[in-house]
């Protein structure tokens, strides 16, 4: 099966129409949200720091993310860095190998985007085994504690284009 990693606006009115109807697990939607609320994110109000991605199975849309940049960086954030969010795939299709080659496709991706940012970071929730797992196994490097959350604290974990973590770096 043929995956690739494509920005939303390169999605023809059926691909979009099969990213709408992705959907999560019911547990992960506090973690990672659902599909109208990031293509909300996305396209009511459009902004260069926001930026969608769909990876494609076949030329069907399996997994979604969104990619900020100043203005739209959250506060926990390097400056010189990209923040992932809204990241899903969709329950049918989980346990696949999909998340992977979103992360392995995501750099590259990135770059395209902004070819002036160093990394990208992300927040988790310590209690998200199965995205912390994910991460950790795909080479993110775990920056420590990004914020408090809700419950508990995030962890902020990053990849840097060629090197450490953001936090050892100096930008």
């Amino acid at each position: 099966m043929q995956t690739r990693l494509v920005a939303y606006e390169a999605l023809n009115a059926v691909q979009q129409q099969h990213l709408s109807a992705l959907e999560v697990h019911p547990e992960q939607l506090p973690f990672c949200g659902d599909m109208y609320c990031a293509l909300n994110t996305l396209l009511v109000n459009p902004s260069p720091g926001v930026k969608g991605f769909a990876l494609l199975a076949d030329d069907l849309p399996v997994a979604f993310l969104l990619l900020k940049r100043p203005p739209c960086l959250p506060h926990w954030a390097d400056e010189h860095s990209a923040t992932l969010h809204a990241f899903q795939v969709d329950r049918g299709q989980q346990g696949r190998g999909f998340g992977k080659a979103c992360l392995q496709a995501l750099p590259t991706a990135a770059l395209q985007a902004w070819p002036q940012i160093k990394g990208i970071e992300l927040s988790v929730d310590t209690d998200n085994v199965a995205a912390m797992g994910l991460y950790l196994g795909a080479g993110w490097v775990d920056c420590g504690e990004a914020y408090r959350a809700r419950v508990g604290f995030e962890r902020r974990l990053s990849w840097v284009f060629g090197r450490g973590s953001l936090d050892t770096q100096k930008m």
